[in-house]
């Protein structure tokens, strides 16, 4: 009876110990294990088409996440898609004139947003907007270029006789 218990209690912990793992996995997956921003500042930029960004996509500069973005609106007097982002107040000294551009990882992969910094002696502060800014480069344009494309060109036949 004591040995049928104790299997019991290791199975259990087995079992809880699958659903932690499960969870924590989870939480990797939906990008929620890391902190939030910091002592953080919040800027924005306009893009004329975000893709498939989402709020709480990384923003980086040079490969390194220094924010996140908070929040995706729409404003219908420019008819563009208005992208908070929180910085983290460790990076304050980011150039006034930097730009900003929805960027994909992999080929299918997530997007974020990736800053290239300028070269203006200001930096950005809370409140600032992105002057420069580059949509997401979308698949099916792509696609769909190449394919118009081709089809202006003329057929592939035999060479002409001389």
């Amino acid at each position: 009876m004591n040995n049928r218990k104790s299997l019991e209690l290791w199975v259990g912990l087995f079992v809880a110990a699958g659903i932690f793992a499960l969870a924590m996995l989870a939480f990797k997956v939906g990008n929620l294990t890391s902190a939030d921003v910091v002592d953080g500042y919040k800027v924005t930029g306009h893009f004329d088409n975000v893709g498939g960004l989402k709020v709480k996509a990384a923003v980086t500069m040079a490969g390194v996440r220094i924010g996140r973005v908070s929040s995706i609106t729409f404003d219908s007097n420019k008819y563009q898609a208005v992208v908070s982002m929180n910085i983290d107040g460790r990076y304050k000294n980011i150039p006034k004139d930097s730009s900003a551009s929805i960027l994909t990882s992999g080929l299918l992969g997530d997007q974020y947003i990736g800053i290239e910094p300028g070269g203006d002696d200001v930096s950005l502060g809370n409140g600032d907007e992105f002057m420069r800014t580059q949509s997401a480069l979308l698949l099916e344009k792509l696609v769909g270029q190449v394919i118009f494309n081709k089809a202006g060109e003329p057929a592939p036949g035999p060479a002409p006789a001389k």
